[in-house]
């Protein structure tokens, strides 16, 4: 299940809103540095740049790809952890305007995950360490550690157990 804060609004749509959320120049520097680390191929610069500048939580070695798209709102509430991969053209989102609310969700992605390109994470879905996702896949809730989960809507293809078990087997042959 996600962890999400709802914030409830009046009147016009969430998205009308949006300035009393969140400042606008606040967006205008989000905006300009993940356009940024989404075209550069260096590595590290991108980890800089998230760290620096967007205050997110990355851990050591951990890559992401071409075109990811990170929350513009609020990447501050976004925690990658150490050896992950973020795969081309993924979306990671720590927001969601609605009709009548707003939702704000921290996004924990583990150590060790695999994420595969152009998936979506929705806010407040945490991802254990170990696990993988298949591309294109909506992340909806969160993710058990080691599993391998795919699809729109995600489901759990192989536990953490079967997945270990897949290892032995391909070791043996």
């Amino acid at each position: 299940m996600r962890k999400t804060e709802r914030y409830p609004v009046k009147g016009a749509n969430s998205l009308w809103h949006i300035y009393k959320t969140v400042p606008f120049f606040k967006v205008v520097k989000n905006f300009v540095i993940i356009q940024l680390a989404r075209y550069t191929p260096f590595l590290g610069m991108k980890n800089w740049l998230y760290r620096t500048f967007l205050h997110m939580k990355v851990g050591d070695q951990t890559a992401f790809a071409l075109m990811v798209m990170v929350d513009i709102m609020f990447p501050e509430k976004i925690k990658v952890g150490r050896n992950t991969v973020i795969g081309y053209n993924t979306t990671i989102l720590a927001h969601e305007y609605l009709i009548e609310e707003y939702r704000l969700g921290d996004v924990h992605i583990g150590d060790e995950v695999l994420v595969g390109a152009n998936t979506t994470i929705l806010p407040g879905v945490t991802v254990g360490n170990r696990a993988v996702i298949s591309a294109g896949t909506l992340v909806h809730k969160n993710v058990p550690e080691g599993s391998f989960v795919g699809g729109n809507p995600m489901q759990l293809i192989y536990t953490k157990e079967q997945m270990e078990e897949r290892k032995r087997n391909e070791g043996e042959g």
